[in-house]
């Protein structure tokens, strides 16, 4: 059985919770599709948040989902959002954001799709 990240004719993963990498210090971020209007990326968390001080702060629109596990995104202005399988939240281009908690006990599969203005 080949890997999801080891894909067939199209290069595309055949199952987004196959082949997870293992729990490391870092989340894990493995680009799926980029072009230079969209870049999709799959996230593991395992019980990961951005360190303290430091902030997201992004040229691009980010659209994540959470299709495993569980987080909470920090907004500045805006407080923190909880995320569960199914939930998602729009981050416009340079909306300060940080990972304040990653799920420790399960993997935590993210989708994440960054896009600019003159995409949409």
């Amino acid at each position: 059985m080949k890997s999801s990240l080891d894909i067939g004719e199209t290069g595309l993963p055949r199952n987004l919770f196959d082949s997870l990498p293992e729990a490391v210090a870092d989340e894990v971020f493995e680009t799926l599709i980029a072009t230079d209007k969209v870049r999709i990326v799959r996230i593991t968390s395992h019980g990961q948040s951005t360190p303290e001080g430091e902030w997201y702060d992004q040229p691009d629109h980010e659209w994540v989902t959470v299709l495993r596990g569980a987080a909470r995104i920090l907004v500045e202005g805006q407080g923190e959002h909880p995320l569960g399988p199914g939930d998602t939240l729009f981050l416009p281009a340079h909306c300060r954001h940080r990972v304040t908690w990653t799920d420790p006990e399960v993997k935590t599969v993210w989708l994440a799709v960054h896009f600019a203005l003159s995409t949409l």
